[in-house]
């Protein structure tokens, strides 16, 4: 594998409803994330890892590289076995954007079921793996929930506040630079109104 010349930028704000419907597609978000954490890889070990073939990998990867959220390693592959890499560490929206957008209603509850699913698979895994950590990440793991009453304002100044602490962290801890002693680390931020407390 190429080491990546050129490290993610942070973060892509997006505005367009078709780049995120882009996005909402499964298998993308999927081989997203596989860059952001594994680096620069081509199609077909994408497809490998995931289980999925070359040629469907290589068109959803040109899929997110036509929105720019992928592109091609330059100098890297061959004109059959190119190397892509993740161009931000995160993607970010605001549903307001969305939502004035023709269609935006659809690609907002598309894209909010995948990151429920995904943070679901999150804590499956977690649960799934944590015998065979170092015990001292049963300490140092975390579960929370809080309850607060807030008004929309007042919640967004809380996501802001958790996003800038985390963002600070991932920036002296890139996930794509391993250190002895570290494992992945997976911080899910939600901030949701809730008419009623889920019994």
């Amino acid at each position: 594998m190429p080491a990546d010349p050129m490290p993610p930028e942070h973060a892509v704000e997006v505005t367009d409803v078709r780049a995120l419907r882009a996005l909402s597609h499964p298998l993308r978000t999927r081989l997203l994330s596989r860059l952001r954490l594994h680096g620069p890889a081509t199609a077909s070990r994408l497809g490998r890892d995931i289980g999925e073939s070359s040629g469907s990998t290589s068109y959803h990867l040109r899929q997110l590289a036509a929105y720019g959220f992928v592109e091609e390693v330059e100098g890297e592959g061959t004109a059959r076995e190119r190397w892509w890499r993740a161009r931000h560490r995160l993607t970010s929206w605001r549903p307001g954007d969305l939502l004035a957008q023709d269609g935006g209603a659809e690609v907002q509850e598309e894209i909010t079921r995948l990151e429920i699913d995904q943070h679901a698979r999150v804590l499956d895994a977690w649960f799934e793996q944590k015998e065979q950590l170092d015990p001292a990440w049963t300490d140092a793991a975390s579960l929370s929930d809080y309850a607060l009453r807030l008004t929309p304002g007042q919640a967004r100044e809380l996501a802001d506040a958790l996003h800038a602490t985390v963002g600070r962290w991932m920036a002296e801890h890139p996930v794509e630079e391993p250190a002895d002693g570290t494992e992945q680390v997976c911080v899910l931020v939600d901030v949701v109104p809730l008419r009623e407390w889920p019994t």
